[in-house]
């Protein structure tokens, strides 16, 4: 992406439940080697006959065909809102469907979007280039130059990888440019500083990698010459996770260019770019830069910072001058106890705000006065998530986003001068939601803290305990976990019956960055305990009970999903865990684990490590517990987390004897499905895995 209400009494039976013994030391867990080579033969003989057995039982559940043929039809309707992206005075979007299966790049005029019906034109297909180049190119993004907008870089990758090849994109042609900017496949970033240079973070050379295995070397490259020849301007460390370049221009004609070299995934320092030199700018580390506007970096903090004397809080949006020498920041909005600034967007002469209060969406639109920044709350409709779909600097228009469980998605033209609103276009329900509510609910956690949760639900519940419930959480990176609607949830289980919550367990972003860091690396067990004691709490309500209860969650999520699965195996039936870290004791090691022990800790610090390894979901499996029967769920082109957690995971079920599913897409990278036919049948399973076990199946 939510919650609230109170309850804090346990009935006898779930206080039984609420006792858990603290796990040992973890065992030291020797996987097959050979499941580390990605795609290694015998990696691949382990992948195909564990897939075999899932694809056996599920896909010939007679609940399966339904729903991939439903799951299907909602990914490829016509229905869905084709997101807007405002460039060159244009709408463009980027759209797959049953006849674009890796989809199109596509414009229309502004007039013709409004109708709701647009005239699109085709600008790039995919499926075309993809045929031409026996490639199996996957949509990461264009980049084009502004103010004209009629340059892009365009960034694919191989079946959904995190590295992409770049290529100058004409508009104006349609065309890529013959020998233009072209970046061969890696990790790697580009933007423009100007028509003729690039600034570029790649490996220059074998190793020019940080150990999260991202770039670290910056450097211009200007229209044609050698890409060996490119002149360097910063350089980061190995020890760092990347460093990278980035321009913004605004709609009064500014344009700042910026080296940001990120040393944790939250803590940065960036340095101002003017005429090959760069200087430091006194910013906190854990900053992120908006946007630009009337030659000011808008910047949301993520700490407190004092400045000029004065100091701005944790979760603030301020505006910079990064040309002084010592800043003088100006306050732009500021969040209360409850509510969170998810993020900005900057039009020709305003800031759009997406402002949560107790995870619940709004946008606010500030302009800069005599007298300081002041905020227009926009009259969009209450109670749903909220996001800023499209802004551009040539004009204040922008276009908002609405959705909530039960709220399919509208799409609102704002003015953010005048704060004027039309609703533009919404999608027609993708299932019955008459009949069905939304409740706010709160679980008191292990340390006391007061836990909200959503409860998505027929208006005639009966509280018996025996309701399906599908529970969901992140609990991550400063992620927030927002009501949104889900046609796939609504068709595959609201509509039968079944019950979905959201809970907004701490380590996500709902109430800024102090609900993120209370589950900070060794504090994460808070994470777990909020996320056991929402399932309590529902269990005390006599909403479920743990034979009626699944729980889901990707990535950092599916660490949670495998920290619950050793923790609490009598809590939960049924256990889906997609594209997860599992093996906390290595995974500094695997993929792009190193970039996130600002998350998680680092075994070489020894309180740490021993955190960990009382943690990780690998190392804790054990002989003679009775655990669920899980879903895991992974992909070989996951170059993020990568497959290996799940590969080591599987193998110690098997060593312990212990029944599993195992689904490892092939392409689709770290969001797990290159194409929407894809996307489809990894939902098909999950749901199919999820009714048959609720319903007792073997």
């Amino acid at each position: 992406m939510n919650r609230f209400s109170s309850s804090r009494v346990l009935c006898a039976s779930v206080a039984a439940l609420a006792l858990s013994v603290a796990p040992a030391r973890a065992a030291t867990v020797t996987s097959p080697p050979y499941l580390d080579e990605i795609t290694g033969a015998r990696a691949l003989d382990f992948v195909k006959a564990r897939d075999a057995h899932t694809l056996d039982v599920l896909t010939h559940d007679p609940r399966y065909a339904g729903f991939y043929k439903d799951a299907l039809t909602i990914a490829q309707s016509h229905d869905r809102i084709a997101a807007p992206e405002q460039l060159n005075g244009q709408i463009y979007n980027f759209w797959q469907d049953a006849d674009h299966v890796r989809g199109i790049w596509r414009r229309t005029g502004v007039a013709s979007y409004r109708t709701g019906k647009p005239d699109w034109t085709t600008v790039l297909d995919l499926d075309a280039l993809s045929a031409s180049e026996h490639a199996n190119w996957v949509w990461k993004g264009a980049d084009c130059l502004e103010p004209d907008e009629t340059r892009c870089l365009i960034s694919l990758s191989d079946g959904g990888e995190d590295a992409v090849t770049v290529r100058e994109f004409d508009l104006a042609t349609n065309a890529f440019v013959p020998g233009g900017f072209a970046l061969p496949g890696a990790k790697q970033s580009a933007d423009w500083l100007d028509r003729d240079t690039l600034l570029v973070s790649r490996p220059w050379r074998p190793g020019d990698l940080t150990d999260s295995s991202y770039p670290y070397i910056v450097r211009l490259w200007h229209r044609g010459t050698p890409l060996n020849v490119a002149t360097e301007v910063a350089r980061g460390t190995k020890q760092d996770m990347e460093a990278s370049g980035e321009s913004f221009t605004d709609g009064q004609g500014h344009h700042v260019a910026l080296i940001q070299t990120a040393h944790t995934i939250f803590s940065s320092s960036y340095a101002l770019l003017e005429n090959g030199h760069t200087t430091p700018l006194d910013l906190p580390r854990k900053s992120d830069i908006q946007g630009l506007l009337d030659g000011q970096l808008v910047v949301r903090l993520n700490e407190p910072w004092t400045a000029n004397g004065q100091t701005f809080p944790t979760g603030a949006l301020v505006a910079v001058d990064p040309t002084q020498p010592a800043p003088k920041p100006e306050l732009i909005a500021a969040a209360g106890p409850r509510q969170m600034i998810e993020g900005a967007a900057v039009t020709k002469g305003h800031v759009l705000v997406a402002l949560y209060d107790n995870v619940r969406g709004t946008v606010v639109s500030y302009a800069r006065g005599s007298d300081g920044w002041r905020g227009r709350r926009l009259a969009l409709p209450g109670d749903v998530s909220v996001s800023i779909t499209s802004s551009t600097i040539r004009d204040d228009d922008a276009f908002i986003g609405v959705s909530g469980f039960l709220t399919p998605p509208e799409l609102w033209q704002a003015n953010a001068r005048t704060g004027g609103l039309n609703r533009l276009v919404a999608m027609p329900p993708q299932f019955d939601a008459a009949g069905l509510t939304v409740d706010q609910y709160e679980a008191a956690s292990t340390d006391g803290t007061k836990i909200p949760y959503f409860l998505v639900h027929r208006r005639d519940m009966a509280e018996n305990g025996t309701n399906p419930v599908q529970l969901y959480a992140y609990g991550g990176f400063q992620i927030s976990m927002t009501p949104r609607y889900s046609g796939t949830l609504g068709k595959l289980w609201l509509d039968r019956g079944g019950v979905y919550a959201l809970a907004n367990i701490r380590g996500g972003g709902e109430f800024g960055p102090a609900w993120h860091e209370a589950g900070l690396n060794v504090h994460r067990q808070r994470v777990f305990d909020d996320f056991a004691a929402v399932a309590r709490d529902m269990i005390a309500r006599h909403v479920t009970s743990p034979a009626h209860l699944a729980i889901r969650g990707g990535s950092n999520g599916g660490l949670l999903m495998g920290v619950e699965f050793t923790q609490h195996p009598e809590l939960w039936k049924a256990v889906v865990i997609e594209v997860p870290l599992l093996d906390m004791v290595n995974f500094e090691t695997m993929s792009a684990g190193s970039s996130w022990t600002g998350e998680y800790g680092s075994v070489r610090d020894a309180a740490q490590r021993a955190f960990l390894e009382q943690i990780s979901p690998l190392q804790n499996l054990k002989s003679g517990v009775r655990y669920p029967v899980p879903f895991i769920m992974t992909s070989t082109k996951d170059d993020r987390v990568g497959p290996v957690h799940a590969r080591r995971f599987a193998a110690r079920m098997d060593a312990l004897h212990l029944p599993y599913f195992y689904d490892e897409q092939v392409e689709g990278g770290h969001a797990a499905g290159a194409n929407l036919r894809e996307a489809a049948q990894e939902a098909a399973l999950e749901y199919t895995y999820m009714w048959r076990t609720l319903d007792g199946a073997p």
